[in-house]
């Protein structure tokens, strides 16, 4: 099969294996796939990654011992956990220490013809949502994933910093469960373009101190220590970033200020698979542009054009 393999630079390989089957997992064969900023930093060096990346996609089951998935179009959760360890029987696999992650950790990903992944990983995609918004499932699951761990209010004062692509999908997100957050950014073509759908923007310095909650999806290591001087004490911060560089920072105001800071990564897919069924989220905007497979690389630099909010990759 064609694959887009990385080991230090990307490569489109056209010789590249397919997967081997494996009890309990099937094979589907990628429809599209979407290069998020955590692709990007793979290719910086981020958890000195080698193999094939992409986590967000959909596609159709061709093969699998459960008759009921075959020929379904599916999107996938990316987390496959051992199933023997106390973090899966808790029904924790994300956090499972012999975890692997599509495209990310011990396991090839979706920017190639044909990816595997355990069954009960993959969820159904309902006939009312496109390919182009179910390739976004994954982010949006992610954007779910902080109302299960911050106890927002609908009077809370959120900022989002980061205008970008995982910016906007949070902000979304938010706004489908009637939050209103700010969404503070550089870029003014960008911000321009989700004022347009009906986001409220502000340029990234003109934010003042006092927010309850801040939401750091900047994908910039200076990124938290901004979140930490806009957040109010008592208040929360939320990462959503991933970044290859680290960055000195000054933990003092935390414990000064009592701040909670919380990691957020992955979701479940059935909140963000019932938004979109429901209309109530349409991330198709976003997109910028779908090119093919064969491009892999020339898509890359597309999506690490900050002009450009999403960039898919279409295999067939």
């Amino acid at each position: 099969m064609r694959a887009l393999y990385f080991d230090g630079a990307l490569e489109l390989r056209e010789d590249y294996p397919d997967p081997a089957p494996i009890a309990g997992e099937s094979l589907v064969r990628v429809t599209l796939a979407g290069i998020c900023g955590t692709d990007l930093e793979l290719a910086r060096g981020y958890m000195a990654f080698r193999g094939v990346p992409g986590h967000e996609f959909t596609g159709r089951v061709v093969q699998s011992a459960n008759p009921a998935l075959v020929g379904r179009r599916v999107v996938g959760e990316i987390n496959a956990g051992c199933g023997r360890c106390r973090s899966c029987a808790d029904g924790m696999a994300r956090h499972c220490p012999n975890r692997t992650v599509l495209g990310i950790l011990g396991r090839d990903g979706a920017f190639a013809d044909y990816l595997r992944l355990p069954d009960g990983n993959l969820k159904p995609v309902p006939d009312s949502i496109a390919d182009e918004a179910a390739v976004f499932v994954e982010p949006l699951a992610a954007a779910f994933e902080i109302f299960e761990q911050a106890a927002l209010k609908r009077s809370d004062r959120i900022a989002i910093l980061g205008g970008g692509r995982l910016g906007a999908i949070v902000a979304m997100t938010l706004r489908s469960e009637d939050f209103a957050p700010v969404v503070a950014g550089r870029d003014r073509a960008k911000l321009a373009r989700l004022e347009k759908l009906g986001l409220t923007v502000a340029a990234a310095d003109t934010l003042e101190p006092g927010f309850d909650v801040v939401i750091d999806c900047t994908g910039n290591p200076a990124g938290f220590a901004r979140s930490i001087a806009l957040v109010r004490p008592r208040g929360t911060i939320v990462l959503k970033s991933t970044a290859a560089a680290g960055a000195a920072m000054n933990l003092a105001p935390i414990v000064i200020n009592e701040i909670s800071v919380i990691g957020s990564r992955c979701g479940r897919f059935e909140p963000a698979l019932r938004a979109l069924a429901a209309g109530r989220i349409d991330p198709r905007p976003l997109i910028d542009k779908i090119v093919p497979l064969a491009d892999g690389a020339g898509a890359f630099a597309l999506a690490a054009d900050k002009a450009h909010f999403k960039i898919l990759l279409r295999p067939s």
